[in-house]
């Protein structure tokens, strides 16, 4: 009987750990804890679809309004439009942010339960090898001894083989659960990373929706919901952008025919390519951009970069300025010529700190950034504080996505 109990106590041990009701209740406790946050995640992304959806609407019709004869009806529906999806794009991110944080909330709490059940698992493994080191310091006589019998002998063999197999087991299992920890991990980064673009764009959202709400009022207050004042700012608007484009395609010739008579050859490009003349930030309209809300003025022929009014304005590369046009209250601008048959221009400038002729290094600042609707530098009908920047090829407006790093 004592050997009988012998055999069974170890036993006992080494399947208790994993049969303690304390252990099934917390496991269930976890489980249910990660079923009610799956939902909850679930309900976030049900929520966020159905904005999308709305969202959509809102772009269709945009890009129909757009399409129709350029008018202020037009114009207010546009920007009525634009403002609401600003709107939803704002309460769209935040559900975002909520969802990101019940998966970080998940993921640490299958963290945790792993890291439990590393650490019982570490003590099953702790009680089979003490049992193995008992058993180890008994030689084979003494096991021949304490068995009454050959059949009791081959018992204890047998049993003393389960618990090498059972420490096997033990180490694959850890092995396991370590993986699963360091996958977690990977995935609570992730999460994180997801969360950390979320917040910008959320703070990007909020400009927009800022930006949207000046657009409306700012020509609500210059047409006074007058059609035909509108159509004329329109005008004017066409004429100040026409005008502008002339003068930098008939400057660039004639600077740089200048520029190679007085060196007796072409300007050359030792940068090591471009820098952006603003801090990297939203890029708000893309070159020849299809949502551009002046496009049947005219091609957008540059990107706007979001930029604070005021932002401080670096030259993209060296070289020499054809133009620093401080046009009032209308559109300024700085136009720099550059190797290889490249230029670049700064448009809605609120301050220039250069003048026509100068040589300016990369990185140089040669002005302040505007487009705050009413402002010096801003012109007519801006869509708010941004970097107009343009790169043209041989006089050629050219998609300066290309050219920035």
């Amino acid at each position: 009987m004592k050997r009988i109990i012998k055999l069974i106590i170890p036993v006992f041990i080494l399947g208790i750990i994993y049969g303690m009701p304390g252990f099934i209740y917390g496991q269930n406790e976890v489980n249910d804890e990660i079923k009610q946050l799956n939902q909850q995640i679930q309900d976030k992304k049900d929520r966020i679809q159905k904005m999308q959806d709305q969202q959509q609407v809102y772009e269709n019709i945009i890009r129909q309004k757009q399409k129709e004869k350029a008018n202020l009806a037009n114009q207010l529906a546009i920007l009525e439009n634009r403002l609401a999806k600003a709107e939803l794009d704002i309460e769209s991110v935040k559900i975002e942010i909520d969802r990101v944080n019940l998966e970080i909330k998940k993921v640490n709490l299958e963290i945790e339960d792993k890291n439990n059940q590393i650490n019982r698992q570490k003590e099953h493994l702790a009680t089979v090898l003490q049992l193995m080191q008992k058993q180890d310091q008994k030689s084979a006589l003494e096991i021949i001894l304490l068995n009454a019998s050959l059949t009791d002998f081959i018992n204890q063999v047998r049993y003393l083989g389960d618990i090498n197999k059972e420490v096997g087991k033990s180490l694959d299992t850890l092995k396991e659960y370590k993986k699963q920890l360091e996958d977690q991990g990977v995935i609570l980064a992730d999460n994180m990373k997801e969360l950390t673009k979320y917040n910008q764009q959320l703070e990007n959202n909020k400009l927009n929706l800022a930006d949207e709400q000046n657009n409306k009022t700012y020509l609500l207050e210059q047409t006074r919901s007058s059609e035909k004042e509108y159509q004329r700012l329109l005008n004017l608007a066409k004429q100040e952008q026409a005008q502008a484009a002339a003068d930098i395609v008939s400057l660039e010739k004639t600077v740089r025919a200048k520029i190679e008579k007085i060196q007796g050859k072409a300007l050359e490009f030792n940068d090591a390519g471009f820098i952006w003349p603003v801090t990297k930030n939203t890029v708000v309209a893309y070159f020849h951009d299809p949502d551009y809300p002046f496009r049947y003025i005219f091609e957008h022929p540059a990107v706007d970069i979001r930029a604070a009014q005021g932002t401080t304005i670096r030259a993209a590369a060296s070289g020499y300025v054809a133009q620093a046009k401080d046009a009032g209250m209308g559109y300024s601008y700085i136009m720099i010529i550059h190797g290889n048959g490249l230029a670049t221009v700064y448009g809605h400038v609120s301050k220039i700190y250069v003048t026509n002729d100068e040589y300016v290094v990369q990185g140089q600042t040669i002005g302040l950034s505007g487009g705050l609707p009413g402002t010096a530098g801003a012109g007519r009908l801006t869509t708010g504080p941004h970097l107009h920047f343009e790169v043209r090829l041989n006089g050629i407006p050219v998609d300066p996505m290309e050219y920035l790093p």
